[in-house]
């Protein structure tokens, strides 16, 4: 970095930070952020694939959701290390909210979060059945995978390498999901339980991505920790469920 470049217009130059010494105030609020909602997302994740793996119709399911809700688990512990960093309490952090809990059925929470809780809407959702956790699990997974296209990109350099390694295990589980997805409908009963759970579960994922032509973008763009627009995102997670429904013949 230049004597003369303010840290801020270095990040804006696609500039790359390796400590948490040198971060600026704002950006560091940011990163944490970042993390908390990740972090926050992956244990309610696990807890959910938890409770899930009962509803397994054979071993080779329960070995997939028993993988998902373990590596879930682990995932959240790397970038809860990055936080550490930072100066949060790890043991507290990871104690803090009951990650199993989830609101009514019914319920319609939009894009929108929980006081102190950072986990993104559709986690707080119940899952009902192995169709319904199978179907979940493919479009969040999805999702994820798109995500990560900005996530392993931030410009935090230790977080950076943390989510590039956590994310072929995530590609994994998205696949896992896939696996079974085609499995069950492999029927028509099947399919129309693919169907309802679709109906379910599409629009909440979708609300993960956040509003379209969001006022903060630029500013995350500026500091690194944004690439490309909601929006963008979207229509690229859109894309990849409508050509994974189309292999399926749904």
């Amino acid at each position: 970095m230049s004597d003369t470049m303010s840290i801020e217009d270095y990040l804006a130059q696609g500039g790359v930070l390796t400590a948490p010494g040198n971060v600026p105030a704002r950006y560091r609020g940011e990163l944490l952020r970042l993390m908390s909602s990740f972090v926050d997302s992956e244990l309610a994740a696990s807890a959910g694939f938890a409770n899930a793996i009962n509803f397994a119709p054979g071993i080779k399911e329960r070995i997939a959701a028993s993988r998902i809700t373990l590596e879930k688990a682990d995932h959240a512990e790397q970038v809860l290390a990055v936080m550490g960093d930072f100066g949060t309490d790890v043991m507290r952090y990871q104690t803090s909210h009951d990650w199993a809990a989830r609101v009514a059925r019914e319920a319609d929470l939009g894009a929108a979060r929980r006081p102190g809780d950072m986990r993104l809407s559709v986690f707080h959702y119940p899952i009902a059945g192995w169709t319904d956790a199978v179907v979940m699990n493919v479009l969040q997974g999805l999702a994820t995978g798109v995500q990560m296209t900005e996530l392993t990109r931030v410009s935090y350099g230790p977080l950076a390498e943390v989510f590039r390694q956590i994310a072929p295990r995530e590609a994994r589980h998205a696949q896992l999901g896939l696996e079974g997805l085609e499995r069950i409908a492999a029927t028509p009963k099947g399919k129309a339980e693919i169907l309802a759970a679709l109906d379910y579960w599409r629009p909440r994922v979708a609300a993960g991505f956040g509003l379209s032509q969001s006022a903060r973008h630029e500013m995350l763009r500026r500091l690194g920790l944004r690439h490309q627009p909601n929006e963008a995102l979207l229509a690229q997670w859109e894309a990849q469920v409508q050509d994974e429904l189309a292999r399926l013949g749904l």
